[in-house]
């Protein structure tokens, strides 16, 4: 990450919900352990929750840019997990953040609620991407909502250990979902 405003503010406000809790923190506070204003804060996200969740309109740009590189042959599930394996390098480098805003998330549970909205908004994108493609309306939303799961099951084992890499946890899972469907 860059050092800027921004980067400063989300890595004080992870350091801080790590420390004090995410409910105890307050935007001030956030602001003046990153060195800015509270304006400055809020010229950046809109409440202290959108620090944790800043980086999904990147990895939802990312997921869209890369189901479009697949043939339009490849079935959605394989077409899913190519795009989600095209963004393994961008969140291997936003692992140091990506490790402490998976603690903070799961200690506290409106962002759980948030974190599942967030996968769930993922989900119907990557559902219009598959049937802009051509695949039908069930079968769309069946493998963005599977496939979704999956990738987020996986991200999250493979933040609580790094080994083996991200990349084998997709091509598991996906093996796995194959065998099962």
């Amino acid at each position: 990450m860059a050092d800027t405003a921004r980067t400063r503010l989300q890595q004080a406000a992870v350091a801080l919900f790590g420390k004090q809790g995410f409910d105890a923190t307050t935007a001030a506070e956030i602001a003046a352990h990153a060195g800015v204003t509270e304006r400055t804060f809020f010229r950046h996200f809109a409440d202290k929750r959108e620090v944790l969740f800043d980086g999904q309109s990147v990895l939802l740009g990312a997921l869209l840019a890369a189901v479009e590189e697949v043939p339009r042959d490849a079935p959605p599930l394989s077409t899913l997990f190519r795009a989600f394996r095209s963004v393994c390098p961008l969140l291997e480098a936003n692992r140091p953040f990506s490790e402490p805003r998976q603690a903070v998330i799961a200690a506290t549970p409106a962002l759980q609620e948030r974190e599942l909205a967030k996968m769930a908004a993922l989900s119907e994108a990557l559902a219009q991407c598959l049937r802009a493609r051509g695949v039908s309306g069930d079968r769309a939303a069946f493998a963005a909502q599977i496939g979704m799961t999956a990738f987020a099951h996986v991200t999250s084992a493979w933040l609580n250990e790094a080994s083996p890499g991200l990349t084998e946890l997709l091509d598991r899972a996906e093996q796995d979902l194959r065998t099962l469907i």
